[in-house]
């Protein structure tokens, strides 16, 4: 339900968003193993990244799985929204406007903590300030398509719930 025009003079739907997100990803998982690393988990913190670590996982899969979840089909694996999407605010699209994106950064975090790879987590790092980038992106996009959506965002926060 389209309240803007969205007239495209820009075709992309944003795979190279994607291509790098994915590379990204894929950086993350193999730091551990190949990525030299310099440590600096104090003693007292490698002992205790367990709980902190599957901590981290399980808000990411909460918040991933929601976004996924609320969006139905309205899901796309590109930032440019679907011809035919629908404007979401439900579910936990109530607390955070990119959901999925944090999810995915809150599991990447997890991730990283379990490994205690500091090459990981600076990765991680990383990947935080790129999901920004490619959200605002999006929400340039949204704002074209959804009326409301310039309202929802001064009420919602962009990426971590009720800090970000």
């Amino acid at each position: 339900m389209s309240d803007k025009d969205n007239s495209k003079t820009d075709t992309s739907r944003g795979e190279w968003w994607v291509v790098t997100q994915l590379l990204l990803f894929g950086a993350i998982a193999l730091a551990p193993r190949y990525l030299p690393d310099v440590s600096i988990w104090p003693a007292w913190l490698q002992t205790g990244v367990t709980p902190i670590g599957i901590g981290a996982i399980f808000v990411g899969m909460l918040l991933a799985g929601g976004g996924v979840f609320s969006l139905g089909n309205n899901l796309s694996p590109f930032p440019r929204p679907k011809d035919d999407s629908e404007f979401v605010k439900r579910g936990v699209y109530r607390i955070v406007r990119h959901p999925i994106y944090s999810g995915l950064l809150f599991l990447a975090l997890g991730w990283s903590v379990l490994q205690t790879s500091t090459a990981a987590l600076v990765l991680t790092i990383v990947l935080g300030f790129f999901f920004d980038r490619k959200s605002a992106r999006e929400e340039v996009w949204l704002s074209q398509k959804f009326a409301a959506y310039d309202n929802y965002r001064t009420r919602v926060r962009k990426l971590i719930p009720w800090l970000y």
